[in-house]
């Protein structure tokens, strides 16, 4: 599905506008699209508050219930796509405090309900050791990133998955532009710290060397030799 959300350039305003005025009437495929362009953002982002692929679906759900059902209080004084966001992050952040967590997000203003996994490339078909490697690799850095502070990872989620802008980023968390380049840089060293702690182990099969590989290459040398068949 599409990564990017609605802009927020003078023409996709107007687009945007009549994409809203439909979703209001619940024309299907307004909505539809709506969810389609900023179901990954409002994904990663809750997961990025309660580290649980199955309840920050539940959020992401939630959240476009509530946007949908208070459409008319959308007053467009910032993009769609960043009012949908702060429903998700205020949904996200209301399920820990009920937890009786603590998160320290920075100020998400309270108007917020008034006013985003890392893709790696797919392995060749008939490569299920890289596949595996790939996938482990995967885990490690996912398992990195959920062990960020709560104020690194959201920004880290927000400026690199999703790539947020450093002003849009701010204006989402409640901080400012130099906050946000401070936690990203600091996410980074610690992101990278996490990862190197694990990747050890992993590295070790990277370049895996068995099974068919092991085949091919026997198969082909005998070939060259000229023996067998």
């Amino acid at each position: 599905m599409p990564g990017n959300a609605v802009g927020l350039s003078a023409g996709v305003r107007t687009s945007e506008a009549e994409l809203i005025d439909r979703a209001r009437r619940r024309d299907e495929a307004a909505l539809r699209e709506i969810m389609q362009a900023n179901n990954r953002r409002l994904y990663r982002l809750a997961r990025g508050i309660l580290r649980s692929d199955s309840e920050a679906e539940d959020v992401v759900q939630e959240a476009y219930v509530r946007a949908f059902t208070h459409l008319d209080g959308f007053r467009g004084d910032s993009g769609l796509s960043t009012w949908l966001s702060r429903i998700a992050i205020n949904e996200a952040l209301g399920r820990v405090r009920s937890a009786k967590s603590h998160v320290a997000l920075g100020a998400v203003p309270e108007e917020a309900l008034e006013a985003q996994i890392i893709t790696f490339p797919v392995s060749p078909a008939g490569d299920p050791e890289r596949t595996m490697a790939q996938r482990e690799i995967q885990r490690v850095v996912e398992r990195a990133i959920d062990e960020l502070p709560d104020v690194f990872r959201m920004v880290f989620v927000a400026r690199v998955m999703e790539g947020m802008n450093i002003e849009e980023t701010a204006g989402l968390l409640g901080v400012k532009p130099e906050t946000v380049k401070t936690r990203l840089h600091r996410a980074r060293t610690m992101l990278r710290e996490n990862v190197e702690k694990e990747i050890g182990p992993v590295m070790m099969d990277a370049f895996p060397f068995a099974g068919w590989r092991c085949e091919r290459l026997t198969e082909a040398v005998l070939k060259r030799l000229g023996i067998g068949g």
